[in-house]
């Protein structure tokens, strides 16, 4: 018996990806970010208007690249001081006078993205 092959175009894998990244960010990562924007903390809203969803190479990222602290919202901050490396003291505008150095508390995570991931979700 004569075996017939079914031959599938090659640049259909490149479609498919291409599907795949366009649904899981338009998709997905449209109600991942949402859920992340509700549950942010915020005292500005910085942080929650610098909030992203994008997907290259079938791998989906939620967050923010253009705000530094969005980590340390996420996971909390120890304890620290903070003390000059160049100078004596430490100066910034509205400081009475120079300081030695500066105790931080520590800050309590408040998460936001990993609520948002891992929320139930119903079809």
């Amino acid at each position: 018996m004569a075996r017939s092959g079914v031959r599938i175009d090659p640049s259909a894998r490149t479609h498919v990806d291409a599907a795949i990244n366009e649904w899981m960010e338009d998709v997905i990562g449209d109600v991942i970010l949402g859920d992340a924007r509700d549950f942010v903390p915020k005292a500005s809203g910085r942080l929650h208007d610098s909030l992203r969803a994008e997907c290259h190479d079938k791998v989906l990222r939620v967050g923010s690249l253009d705000v530094n602290y969005c980590t340390a919202i996420e996971l909390g901050l120890p304890e620290m001081t903070i003390v000059p490396r160049n100078k004596k003291a430490l100066y910034w505008p509205g400081a009475d006078h120079p300081v030695a150095k500066v105790n931080l508390p520590a800050r309590a995570p408040q998460p936001f993205l990993r609520p948002a991931l891992f929320q139930r979700r119903t079809p």
